[in-house]
């Protein structure tokens, strides 16, 4: 799950458009936290966003699938793929990480 130090700094540039999001390396891949929410990972060079029933749909319409950080075990994570056109668009990206800090918010109340 090793991230570049170059694509890590690209995502959190691009996610300036939430607010000031933070980057904590973890197990070769790294968290994403807004206001002290985790809503997102970054492993391998790609972002997967927290997503729940509000918005997991927008991930399956576009084709993206779950993060499974095991590549030998059927688990999977409750975060998706954000598609690299979503990346790209921080106005999109903006809507997308907005959803997924909400799915965090919602499960640190459950």
């Amino acid at each position: 799950m090793p991230v570049s130090d170059e694509y890590l700094t690209y995502v959190v540039d691009q996610l300036e458009c939430l607010g000031p999001v933070q980057s904590k390396r973890m197990f070769g891949g790294a968290g994403l936290y807004f206001e002290g929410l985790f809503f997102a990972v970054v492993a391998d060079d790609v972002l997967y966003f927290k997503v729940d029933e509000s918005n997991r749909a927008d991930y399956e319409a576009a084709g993206m699938g779950p993060f499974q950080p095991f590549t030998d075990k059927e688990i999977v994570m409750q975060y998706y793929e954000v598609p690299i056109d979503v990346l790209e668009n921080r106005d999109t990206l903006s809507e997308w990480a907005a959803k997924a800090v909400r799915v965090a918010e919602r499960k640190t109340k459950e």
